[in-house]
This record gives structure tokens, C-alpha cells and sequence, in this order.
């Protein structure tokens, strides 16, 4: 098998990037429309004309910088804020009775955006003190602070740094979900390696175990060696290891999550019969009913269900006994498919499951409802003392994959 690392990056932040260009580009086309319907009351309306022309080629022509933190650079803010209070200083030049009348600056509300891109890239610090300087440079333009002139300052402080203190919360909660995504694809590749020692690894080991003490013996010693270590290896299993977290390579891009997948080398898209896969489970105390026509399922789906059917039995061999009698039905529905494995064994006494997973024993829990969970499926367990046990597992076959 084949692992392949799958990178997932997250970034709440891009909307308002695409937003903040957008919202750039609207506000210059109002600041320019703004100077062309009132040009008749500037003085000099030539310093107005120059300052909006250098204003549209440097909102035009910083479009890239804009689209995302990484590109929004430290030179690039300060440079921004500089035409922004520098536009809004030269308003007394260009109008000489913007100091006597209350009117918008030349560049209007395109001051804003500055402000802005400061609060997104920075947080609600910056964004405090670039709203800060633009309120002084309001007050300056206007020689006194009016009410207007207050109002118009503290809209635009308050805004600013709610934006930045929303976006230093929405990264942290984004820093928290890639952390617990990360966690749960870890958990689901642990798992999935705990179900192949399982099944093969540490069967053969309670196997060694329990010859060893029948023979007696060195064989017994060789038991007690095999016994240690399966409930070492269970435990080691059941515990697994804490790997550090990968969750932020470069805050600009969004948080990153790391996802390892297993990949089947050389998989044949075609359907398999499941039929083929469980009949070798057939025996002498075991009785397989099965559809007289193909149960086709996706192969992984198939894989994993014959591999849950196989865990099954096994608890039946080791934990009802060698005479125990099993039996096997296959239920082929067009929306599901359900295999019942049912044996005529003691049962399983109540709390013995909880108690088996404190033990590190996890055939149950990871060989059987793991598998179906990965399916999107189900397995129910059902175990009357004296009675039997049986186990339903249900795949649903648009999850699965139907190769019908």
C-alpha cells in the first residue's frame, strides 16, 4: 500500500481579502465621481485632479497586493496609509473652504480601506493605530475638531478595530480546527494500523500463548514470553503516540492540516463479488448463506467487510471455543448490504466489552465497528448470556461505493 500526504489549508481570512479589493476598487470610482460632480467649488482644482489620477494608479496597480496576507506587506501598508492622509491633508489646498464647510476629503471614504488592511493583516492593534493617524490628519484638514469630524473618526476607529479583533479570533478558532482535524485523521491512520496488528500480529501472538501453556514445558515459557508481549504491543497500540502539531505553517496562507492517506497500489476499479471473499470462511462449523446472484461492492468496501466478517469469526474461535458453530448470512438490498455472523456460544457477559477495551483488546471496537465506520456504515452487537452473540454489519452502498 502506498501512502500519500493530502495538505488542507484554511484560510477565513480570504473572503475578506476579496472583499477589502473590492471594496478598494468601489471607493475610488465614488472619489472620483465625488470631485466630478462638485468640482466647481475647488479653488485649485488641479492639485485634485493630480492626487486622485496618482490615487487610481496605486489602488489599480496594488490589486495584487491586496489579494492575501502574505502579499500585503508592512511597506506596502505604510505606503498605502501615506496617500490616504496625504489626500486627506491636501483637501484645505485644493478646496479652501473644506475648513469652513463640512465635505469629504478627496479621497472620501477610499481612506477606509487603508484602515482596513491594516486591521486584517494585523489585527485590532494596528488597526488601532492607523485609524488613529487618519483621525488626526481629519482633524488637521479641518483646523478643529467638529462634531462631524469626531463622528466621522470614531465610526471609523470602532469599525476597524472590531474587524481586527473578529479576525484575530476567527484565526485562532481556525488554529483550534485544524488542530482537532489533524487529531482525527491521526486517530482514524492509528486506528486503521491497530486493526492490521490485530488481526495478524497479535492473533498470532495469543495464539503462541495459549499452545504454549497447553504444551507445557519450554513451549509454556515461550507462552508466557508471547503473552507479554501482546499485552505490551496492546497496550502500545491502544495508547498510541502524541506527534506534534503541523497545524500553521504560514499564517498568511491559512492553517495547514496534514492528512496521510493509504492508497491501494494497482486497484482494480471493478466491482468484487463479495461472495468470492467470504467463501473461504466456510468450514465445517461454519455456514455461509449467501444471494445466488453477485453482491458487488467497490473492492475496498469489500475488502474491509470480509476483513470485519474474518474479526468476527475470530472472536468466535477464541472466545466461544472450537466447537462453537457459526453461521454467516449475506443480505443483499438495493440501498445496503448486511452480513450477520451469529454463533451458539456461552455469549458475552454484560460490561465485557468495556472491560476488554480497558485491556487494550480492541477486535471489537476497531477490527469490526472501526472498519464499518470508515464504511459509513454500522455494526451491532447483540449477546445474551447462554445464548450466542450476533453481529449485524450494514454498508450502505452510496457510501461504499456500489458497483452496480
Amino acid at each position: 500500500m502506498a501512502k500519500r500526504e493530502r495538505v488542507v489549508r484554511m484560510s477565513v481570512e480570504l473572503p475578506l481579502w476579496r472583499a477589502l479589493t473590492g471594496y478598494r476598487v468601489l471607493t475610488m470610482v465614488y472619489a472620483v465621481l465625488l470631485f466630478a460632480f462638485g468640482r466647481d467649488r475647488y479653488e485649485r482644482p488641479w492639485i485634485a485632479v493630480v492626487f486622485l489620477a496618482v490615487m487610481c494608479v496605486w489602488t489599480l496597480a496594488t490589486l495584487p497586493k491586496v489579494a492575501n496576507a502574505a502579499s500585503c506587506t508592512k511597506r506596502f501598508l505604510g505606503a498605502d496609509l501615506t496617500v490616504a492622509l496625504v489626500g486627506i491633508l491636501l483637501t484645505p489646498l485644493a478646496d479652501a473652504h473644506a475648513q469652513t464647510i463640512e465635505g469629504p476629503t478627496l479621497p472620501s471614504i477610499w481612506t477606509a480601506g487603508s484602515v482596513l488592511a491594516y486591521a486584517i493583516k494585523g489585527g485590532w492593534r494596528w488597526a488601532g493605530v492607523a485609524s488613529s493617524l487618519v483621525a488626526v490628519a481629519n482633524i488637521v484638514e479641518r483646523g478643529h475638531p467638529s462634531r462631524d469630524t469626531l463622528h466621522n473618526v470614531l465610526l471609523v476607529w470602532v469599525a476597524s478595530i472590531a474587524i481586527g479583533y473578529v479576525v484575530e479570533v476567527a484565526r485562532a478558532s481556525e488554529r483550534t480546527l485544524a488542530r482537532a482535524l489533524e487529531i482525527e485523521a491521526a486517530t482514524r491512520e492509528r486506528e486503521r494500523l491497530a486493526r492490521d496488528i490485530h488481526d495478524s500480529v497479535l492473533q498470532v501472538l495469543a495464539m503462541v500463548q495459549r499452545r504454549g501453556t497447553a504444551l507445557g514445558g519450554e513451549a509454556a515459557d515461550l507462552g508466557r514470553m508471547a503473552g507479554e508481549q501482546e499485552v505490551a504491543l496492546r497496550t502500545l497500540v491502544a495508547g498510541g503516540l502524541s506527534r506534534p502539531s503541523l497545524v500553521s505553517e504560514d499564517e498568511s496562507e491559512g492553517a495547514v492540516v496534514r492528512v496521510v492517506e493509504v492508497e491501494e497500489e494497482h486497484d482494480d476499479a471493478s466491482p468484487v463479488d463479495l461472495r468470492l471473499l467470504l467463501a473461504p470462511r466456510a468450514g465445517a462449523k461454519v455456514t455461509l448463506s449467501e444471494p445466488g446472484a453477485p453482491v458487488l461492492l467497490a473492492p475496498p468496501a469489500a475488502r474491509e467487510l470480509a476483513a470485519a466478517v474474518g474479526a468476527a469469526l475470530d472472536n468466535v474461535r477464541v472466545h466461544a471455543g472450537e466447537d462453537a458453530n457459526a453461521w454467516i448470512l449475506v443480505e443483499d438490498w438495493p440501498d445496503e448490504v448486511i452480513v450477520t455472523v451469529r454463533d451458539d456460544g456461552p455469549g458475552i457477559p454484560e460490561g465485557r466489552l468495556a472491560e476488554a477495551w480497558g485491556e487494550g483488546r480492541m477486535g471489537v471496537a476497531l477490527s469490526i465497528r472501526g472498519r464499518l465506520r470508515d464504511l459509513g456504515g454500522s455494526a451491532e452487537l447483540i449477546s445474551v448470556p447462554g445464548q450466542g452473540t450476533e453481529v449485524e454489519l450494514k454498508v450502505p452502498r452510496g457510501k461504499a461505493g456500489q458497483g452496480r
